[in-house]
């Protein structure tokens, strides 16, 4: 699966959800049939620290946005759309 397929993947899933709710990264690997989808997490990590970067998503850890950089995660989170600021 390549980066951008696996961004498609990631925005695709979340649109299907309801505003404000979120995704684990699994959900993206668990779809793709791999009985070895557990090997898919680091490159599905890494887009999306690529999306958060762009802006087009936020990392969530216990309910609070992390900072784009990968480095800075450990342990699980969660993948969700940017809240839009009220007009």
């Amino acid at each position: 699966m390549s980066e951008p397929e696996i961004h498609e993947a990631i925005l695709q899933l979340l649109a299907r959800r309801r505003p404000g709710a979120s995704i684990c990264p699994s959900e993206i690997a668990r779809g793709t049939g791999s009985d070895d989808w557990r090997s898919l997490m680091p490159a599905i990590r890494s887009a999306a620290a690529e999306l958060a970067r762009q802006g087009r998503l936020v990392v969530l850890q216990n309910g609070e946005v992390l900072p784009a950089d990968a480095d800075a995660w450990h342990g699980p989170i969660r993948l969700g759309l940017p809240s839009r600021p009220a007009e």
